[in-house]
C-alpha cells in the first residue's frame, strides 16, 4: 500500500509542480477577480493545506488553522510546495498508518486536487495551456 500511497503523491507533486512551472513569474499576481486569491497565493494555499491537513489528519495532531503570511513568489512558491509535499511523504512512509490516517492522506489529496483545479483556471485566463494532466 505504502508504494500505492507515494505513486499517488509524486503524480500529485509532480503535477502540481508542473502547474506551478506554468505561471510565468510576473503572472504569480494574477487573479481573475479581485476577491479570489492570486495564482502565487492560490499555490501558497495549497502547500500550506498540505501542511495542515498533514497534522490534523494523517498524523492526528490537532492543529489550529493559522497560515502563514503568503509567499508569492514563483521560486519561493516552488520551494514551499516541495517542502510541503517532501514533509507528507516521509509521513506516509513511516510503518504502521492507520486506516484513519490512509483516509486524511487521501482527503489531503482531494484539496489539493480541488485548488490546483484553480489554478489551471488561472492558466487558462492568462493564454496557457494547463499541462497534461498526470495519473
Amino acid at each position: 500500500m505504502k508504494e500505492q500511497l507515494t505513486s499517488l503523491l509524486e503524480n500529485s507533486k509532480q503535477y502540481t509542480l508542473n502547474v506551478a512551472n506554468a505561471m510565468p513569474e510576473k503572472d504569480y499576481v494574477f487573479r481573475p477577480v479581485k476577491e479570489v486569491w492570486s495564482f502565487g497565493e492560490l499555490l501558497h494555499h495549497i502547500a500550506y493545506g498540505i501542511e495542515w491537513w498533514e497534522a490534523n489528519f494523517v498524523k492526528g495532531t490537532k492543529t489550529e488553522w493559522a497560515p502563514p503570511a503568503s509567499v508569492t513568489g514563483k521560486k519561493e512558491v516552488i520551494a514551499y510546495l516541495n517542502n510541503a509535499y517532501g514533509a507528507l511523504a516521509t509521513t506516509i512512509s513511516q510503518p504502521g498508518l492507520s486506516a484513519e490516517a490512509v483516509a486524511g492522506f487521501h482527503a489531503t489529496l482531494d484539496h489539493i486536487t480541488h485548488h490546483r483545479g484553480q489554478a489551471t483556471t488561472y492558466l487558462r485566463c492568462n493564454g496557457i495551456a494547463a499541462p497534461d494532466y498526470m495519473y
